[in-house]
C-alpha cells in the first residue's frame, strides 16, 4: 500500500536505518488501537478455552481487528493527510520554515551552536 501511494517503505520519519522504516513508523500509529487489544483478548481466549498457540490466535485476531476497523482505508487517508499538509484548509497548520532543536525545557533555533554557552533559558 505504501509504494502504490508513491512512497517510499524505508524513508521512515522516527525508526530510520531499515528498509520497512516508515512502514514501522506508520504501524506505530495504530499499535495501540488495534494490536494491543488484540493481544490481550487473545491471552484471554486462551486463558479461558486452553491451548497453546497464542501467536496464531493473536494473528487472527489482529486480522479481524483490521479488517472490521476498515484500517487500510483509513491508513491510505492518514498517509495523505501526514505527507501532504497543504491540501486547503490545512497549509495554515503548518509552518515548515521552522527549524528548532528541541529539549526537555523548550525549543531553540537552530543553525546555532550552543557547545560554548548555556542555552538561553
Amino acid at each position: 500500500m505504501i509504494v502504490a501511494l508513491g512512497c517510499a517503505p524505508g524513508l521512515g520519519f522516527v525508526h530510520t536505518g531499515h528498509e520497512r522504516s516508515f512502514v514501522f513508523d506508520l504501524a506505530d500509529l495504530y499499535k495501540a488501537e488495534y494490536a494491543i487489544p488484540a493481544a490481550f483478548d487473545a491471552a484471554a481466549l486462551i486463558a479461558a478455552e486452553g491451548g497453546d498457540d497464542i501467536g496464531g490466535v493473536t494473528r487472527r485476531a489482529v486480522r479481524d481487528a483490521v479488517h472490521a476497523g476498515n484500517l487500510l482505508a483509513r491508513c491510505c487517508s492518514d498517509i495523505y493527510e501526514l505527507l501532504v499538509p497543504d491540501r486547503e484548509g490545512d497549509a495554515e497548520e503548518w509552518d515548515s520554515d521552522v527549524v528548532e532543536l528541541w529539549d526537555r525545557k523548550g525549543n531553540l533555533a537552530a543553525g546555532i551552536s550552543y557547545a560554548d554557552e548555556d542555552p538561553p533559558w
